[in-house]
């Protein structure tokens, strides 16, 4: 793949190998898998029972909408497993949101602890709110979910949690940095981003 020559190529500079692997590191796919995990760990009592939920809201919230990105992506109906061109973005964040809800609704079916809940409804949320957006304009998609991880994080943690503000600045760096997106669409997906997933966790944990 692409993705991965760009950060090995000795040719290419430091900067865009840097850049590169921030993107892969912090791609929505990623952080979509690991923030319910984490969520279900830290606040559900036993923490197993926690974790065993939050690897449900991993699964509907990115390795099913991921599988479909990537089967795409061998299809030839995709560019890339971050799909870069705006016009190919609608129907996978559009499955994308069927499957959050399907998770959801399984989530609350079987009365999984409420943080677990209240995350993957974030996803739900996000997802939502990037696909409008996306429906008109190339918002960047790794801005808004890593600013909204980073938010969560903050009101699950504390203060200390500050400390992962940096990381959504050095994303959205990345995403310019690549030329994926430009500095306003990197500025409106933090700004959808931090206060959509905020204003949620808040309201449902």
């Amino acid at each position: 793949m692409r993705s991965v020559r760009d950060a090995t190529d000795p040719l290419r500079p430091p900067t865009h190998r840097a850049a590169r692997t921030v993107t892969e590191v912090f791609a929505p796919a990623l952080l979509a898998a690991a923030m319910p995990i984490v969520i279900g760990f830290h606040s559900t009592s036993p923490s197993r029972v926690g974790l065993a939920w939050g690897l449900v809201g991993a699964l509907f919230c990115s390795v099913v909408p991921n599988t479909l990105i990537w089967w795409g992506v061998r299809r030839g109906h995709l560019t890339d497993h971050h799909i870069r061109v705006r016009a190919q973005r609608r129907t996978p964040l559009m499955f994308g949101l069927v499957s959050v809800l399907v998770g959801l609704a399984l989530m609350v079916g079987l009365d999984a602890p409420g943080p677990v809940t209240a995350i993957v409804v974030v996803m739900f949320a996000l997802g939502l709110a990037v696909t409008a957006v996306n429906l008109v304009w190339k918002l960047s998609i790794h801005a808004a979910v890593a600013a909204g991880s980073a938010g969560i994080l903050v009101i699950e943690f504390g203060p200390v949690l500050l400390a992962s503000l940096p990381v959504v600045a050095l994303v959205g760096w990345s995403r310019v940095r690549l030329r994926e997106h430009t500095l306003g669409q990197v500025i409106a997906g933090t700004v959808v981003g931090g206060p959509v997933a905020v204003a949620a966790f808040l309201a449902l944990r």
